[in-house]
């Protein structure tokens, strides 16, 4: 995922358009832990993220809670490669954006 247009300010994000509100809705989970790395994430990263980077996501938040757990509380890794990249991007941007509710 990429970082958010320079111009656009940190505390104001970019409206989303329906693909992308979509998405931030399936990352509301249930489980505290989840919606906090996975809200703060996409606010952050859908509105510049590419096609295929959407798809990785939206692949990710396909899996059951405790699988999506295990790899985005870095207590296993995710076989593809591609959710591996981004299970590490959501855990980076996350712990350097002030940490979630465990960190």
């Amino acid at each position: 995922m990429v970082a958010p247009h320079p111009s656009a300010p940190a505390s104001s994000p970019a409206p989303l358009e329906t693909e992308a509100r979509r998405l931030l809705w399936r990352c509301r989970r249930g489980m505290k832990e989840l919606d906090v790395m996975l809200e703060r994430f996409a606010h952050h990263a859908l509105p510049d993220a590419c096609p295929r980077q959407r798809r990785a996501l939206e692949e990710l938040l396909s899996l059951p809670d405790p699988v999506l757990a295990a790899y985005l509380l870095g207590e296993s890794t995710p076989p593809e490669p591609h959710l591996a990249a981004l299970a590490r991007a959501i855990r980076a941007y996350v712990a350097n954006e002030g940490g979630s509710a465990l960190f």
